[in-house]
């Protein structure tokens, strides 16, 4: 397995992994009548506006890339990048579902939510930590140092455009995640309903 740069012909690949990890890092594939909400929501903006800081491992055998990591250099440029570039198209084709009931929406609607009121990440956590990152394996390219080499590859690139943190968001019930961003230097900075924020300072090389 190899890591290499995103290409858009990746983009497919890239929305059926963040689908086939959705859930927690569960397949989600059933839960949506859309299943591109998920990438929509999680992976298009950052390969569209930001692909130069988007790695595939590609298993070399010509099959799709089996996993990734996204990136972001400044996330609050990056949220207000989205708003003018990435959600109103969005906007137009997916409903505001806020009439109904957050306890009582669906997957779909959940998603669309966020595409009309997506979240911003905290001030104090992005004063010292500027960047962040997704990332996503599926089962097969789990283990085996696979993750840990994608966050590497990403944390180097944005150490060496300036960046002195990263973070990321996690769901409170993938502790397997969280133990995995633990092992790579990551600590807990902010916790709130159902999630954690974890994050680690940058050195350029």
């Amino acid at each position: 397995m190899i890591i290499r740069k995103y290409r858009p012909a990746d983009e497919d690949a890239v929305y059926e992994i963040c689908l086939r990890t959705g859930r927690d890092g569960a397949d989600a594939t059933g839960m949506y009548l859309d299943p591109r909400l998920a990438g929509h929501v999680f992976a298009g903006p950052y390969v569209r506006l930001e692909p130069e800081f988007a790695w595939v491992l590609d298993p070399g055998d010509g099959r799709p890339p089996i996993g990734y990591v996204l990136g972001v250099l400044d996330t609050r440029a990056f949220e207000e990048r989205c708003e003018r570039e990435w959600w109103p198209k969005l906007r137009a084709r997916y409903p505001d579902p806020s009439g109904v009931p957050a306890t009582e929406r669906t997957p779909d609607q959940i998603r669309m939510h966020t595409i009309h009121h997506p979240w911003l990440a905290p001030a104090e956590i992005v004063k010292d930590y500027p960047s962040h990152l997704h990332i996503d394996l599926l089962p097969e390219a789990q283990g085996g140092g696979n993750g840990r080499r994608l966050i590497d590859t990403l944390q180097t690139a944005l150490a060496a455009a300036g960046s002195p943190g990263v973070h990321l968001g996690v769901s409170a019930a993938n502790e397997n995640a969280i133990a995995f961003y633990r092992r790579l230097g990551f600590a807990e900075v902010e916790r709130v309903p159902g999630a954690l924020f974890m994050a680690r300072e940058l050195r350029a090389a």
